[in-house]
């Protein structure tokens, strides 16, 4: 069963993108399931009501969280009242909303789909390897397979995770920097894996944000406000192909798409 893990949908562009990837995506593709890392939806940062209804009418099944989840006012009540909207997993107890669910895929097979947070320069919560080793019996009861989207600075934390999870989930897709990695793999124990799946959004931009501002806080280190950047979009992601009987991945895809190359009939060949 194919799996469509997409990166970090990054404000009003990284929308658009997705919503017309995911159009021209249909008969290419037989995906049952479609996740998506939400944080920065909303402007960039943060997701709100409207915004979370235009990705799920697009086409994704399941929104993961992040660091930024919370930054708009409104995601405090969405992530508890969605449960669409995964926030992390392993931040303290009491927390609203829920960092895991299982999901049913458009052929009826169950997904254990975790939104995981890093702790290397991202705070002290709770630790992410020893939160999976507790919750991983309850998922398996329900979902042979289990995708986890860790969210992380790090890619040495990110790596270390893939090892310490291999042949105990279906995949791992690496969030949170941005930029995608170059090493999407099936570990020796049957786990996909990316370090980093990139990013739904702009592409003349510092991680989504306009260039200009982002150098001029480089430049004067005096604080700015960041505004996502403008212009043509991309769209990054992996497709795991999953056993949804045993739960090892059996292949995996990485790919970015600019806007432009989805109306090329050329670019979807690889597809």
């Amino acid at each position: 069963m194919q799996i469509l893990f997409l990166g970090d949908i990054v404000g009003k562009p990284g929308r658009r993108a997705v919503r017309e990837f995911l159009s021209r995506l249909r008969g290419r593709r037989d995906v049952d399931l479609v996740v998506a890392n939400g944080e920065n939806a909303a402007g960039g940062t943060g997701v709100t009501a409207p915004v979370v209804r235009e990705i799920f009418d697009a086409g994704v099944d399941v929104l993961t969280g992040g660091n930024h989840i919370w930054d708009k006012r409104e995601g405090l009540s969405l992530v508890r009242e969605e449960e669409r909207i995964l926030r992390p997993a392993n931040i303290p107890p009491g927390a609203d909303g829920r960092g895991w669910g299982i999901f049913p895929g458009k052929s009826g097979t169950p997904y254990a789909v975790v939104s995981l947070l890093g702790r290397v320069f991202l705070g002290n919560w709770d630790c992410p390897f020893r939160w999976m080793d507790e919750a991983l019996p309850e998922m398996k009861r329900t979902a042979a397979a289990v995708l986890v989207d860790f969210h992380a600075e790090a890619t040495s934390e990110k790596r270390a995770m893939a090892f310490y999870l291999d042949g105990k989930v279906s995949a791992i897709a690496g969030t949170h920097t941005h930029v995608q990695t170059v090493d999407a793999q099936i570990l020796e124990g049957g786990t996909g894996y990316i370090t980093d799946v990139g990013m739904c959004g702009p592409v003349r931009s510092v991680i989504g944000m306009n260039p200009d501002e982002v150098l001029g806080r480089f430049l004067s280190q005096l604080p700015a406000r960041f505004e996502v950047a403008a212009g043509e979009a991309e769209v990054a992601g992996v497709f795991f192909d999953i056993d949804p009987e045993a739960g090892g991945c059996r292949d995996l895809l990485s790919f970015r798409m600019t806007e432009s190359q989805m109306r090329s009939e050329d670019a979807w060949k690889r597809f």
